[in-house]
């Protein structure tokens, strides 16, 4: 790290013990104001901001160095320094805090609320939890845009289709977007204060399903950080499971996605194609681990369910199947112009945007971003395993669908690496309890999650926070979609796929 980057801004604080694997450093609001500069320049990424009430928690990357930290303020008097002031990134986690906690960010450019909609309550349900009053569904108030000839077009939050709910507030002129502001926070269920003192079994199951298509991931993401916490080791047969479960939950999503940003582009063939493929992985999946999702796989201390000597040959027959099907829906999608036509140049996310939000995934991927905690912040067994990140820097609808296209075939390449060295043995070990804190980051198809835990004696949950790429990424497809017209909007938004759920908590 830079002499006066974030290795000054740890030197300079307390450190908070135990906390795993990455320091954490309380320091004063001097020290905040140092951290917070270093992302307004770009020295650092923003991975996550929270609270527990006493203190508001800063997880920042430096991605040269490779390490990350977290940096935690005194909240005195229930404020502390805004970080959106100054990076907007951190915004919309600045309004959820507030929300949540009831703690007032100082000089915020953005007060209004995020996830209370005014019909909890409750203000302030993980702080003071004072009654309130509800508030009418159109008291949010949208940003406002001046110019000649516009209007607005809602949608939402009731969509055509199976899908969650979210408010678009679209400002256009004729057809061509001028804003785009999204309204989120329908779909919370209070997950953070569901783990406030459960085991680490129960709180697994409700990190498993802050975003159902993220099942896996997010269990994954949660164990670690448990398991950081109480400082164990997991079997070596368990750790090699849980890639394999997170692969085979990558190559049915980047299908199911890629079908589906072609759909809406109304062509419906390869949405057709894309769809078996995606069942086969989601049977197979079932037939090796008993749940299509593979819902409750992963668990503190290793995995619920072995592969057996037929499950592992299953797995070898779906790579096999993929690997022969895959490469024509390929060539269908590269060799329709019409299709190329609404997808290449359409919904541009620039570099600098998708540096700026730290978006991960294809998403950063196709604008140039390479990030990808299984390379850059290597957990086992992707430190010992071999495979290519697919990159672009063209950042449109096209760019995302190629990247997508690329992952899947480097993800089936890393089943067969796994298949092959699996290691035999147990599949889980005893978590000792300890009041300690832990912290993991896990690359999910669509980006990193954050999970931060802090256990109490028993090992029962103290405290949890657990972040989603989306929030990340919902803000830049606003960004996106200005200039584009308002009908390309859900082909932008489906080459995105952000989290409602995740999101939204």
């Amino acid at each position: 790290m830079a002499e006066h980057g974030l290795s000054a801004v740890l030197a300079q604080g307390v450190a908070a013990e135990p906390h795993r694997p990455w320091p954490r450093r309380r320091v004063s609001g001097e020290g905040w104001s140092r951290a917070v500069e270093l992302l307004a320049r770009g020295a650092c990424t923003l991975v996550s901001l929270w609270s527990d009430g006493a203190e508001v928690h800063l997880a920042l990357l430096d991605e040269k160095a490779g390490s990350l930290a977290v940096v935690s303020v005194a909240a005195a008097q229930g404020r502390f320094p805004s970080v959106g002031r100054s990076f907007p990134p951190a915004a919309r986690l600045e309004r959820a805090l507030h929300d949540l906690y009831g703690l007032v960010p100082e000089d915020a450019a953005d007060s209004r609320p995020w996830l209370d909609h005014g019909r909890w309550g409750l203000r302030a349900p993980l702080g003071a939890r004072s009654p309130a009053p509800e508030a009418a569904a159109t008291d949010y108030p949208f940003l406002a845009a001046e110019g000649d000839s516009l209007h607005q077009v809602p949608v939402g939050p009731v969509h055509a289709g199976i899908i969650e709910p979210g408010h678009f507030r679209f400002t256009a002129n004729g057809e061509a977007v001028v804003r785009l502001e999204a309204r989120l926070g329908y779909v919370h269920k209070g997950t953070e204060a569901l783990m406030r003192g459960a085991d680490a079994a129960r709180a697994a199951r409700l990190a498993g399903r802050v975003s159902g298509d993220s099942t896996v991931a997010y269990a994954l993401a949660f164990s670690r950080a448990v398991e950081a916490a109480a400082g164990a080791e997991i079997p070596a047969r368990a750790v090699w499971l849980r890639a394999l479960l997170a692969e085979l939950e990558r190559v049915a999503n980047h299908l199911g996605d890629i079908g589906a940003i072609c759909n809406d582009a109304a062509f419906a063939m390869i949405h057709a194609h894309c769809g078996i493929l995606r069942e086969e992985v989601l049977r197979a999946s079932a037939d090796c681990f008993g749940h299509r999702l593979m819902t409750d796989c992963i668990v503190p201390g290793g995995v619920a369910v072995d592969l057996e000597p037929e499950g592992a040959e299953r797995l070898h027959g779906l790579v096999r199947l993929v690997r022969r099907r895959f490469p024509a829906v390929v060539t269908l999608y590269d060799d329709a112009a019409s299709l190329q036509d609404r997808t290449v140049g359409t919904g541009i996310l620039k570099p600098e945007l998708a540096r700026q939000f730290g978006c991960g995934g294809y998403i950063g991927r196709a604008s140039g971003r390479d990030f990808d905690t299984r390379r850059h912040l290597p957990y086992p067994p992707y430190d010992r395993l071999r495979f290519v990140l697919p990159a672009r820097k063209d950042g449109d609808v096209n760019a995302r669908i190629w990247v997508r296209v690329r992952e899947v075939e480097q993800s089936l390449a890393l089943v067969e690496q796994i298949l092959a060295d699996l290691p035999a043995g147990a599949i889980q070990a005893p978590l000792p309890p300890l009041a300690a804190e832990g912290a993991a980051l896990v690359e999910s198809f669509r980006g990193d999650v954050f999970v931060w835990v802090r256990t109490a004696r028993d090992g029962s949950i103290e405290r949890c926070h657990l972040r989603d790429p989306s929030w990340f990424q919902w803000p830049v497809l606003e960004a996106v979609i200005e200039g584009n017209i308002v009908a390309d909007f859900p082909l932008c938004n489906k080459s995105f796929n952000c989290s409602y759920s995740g999101h939204d908590l």
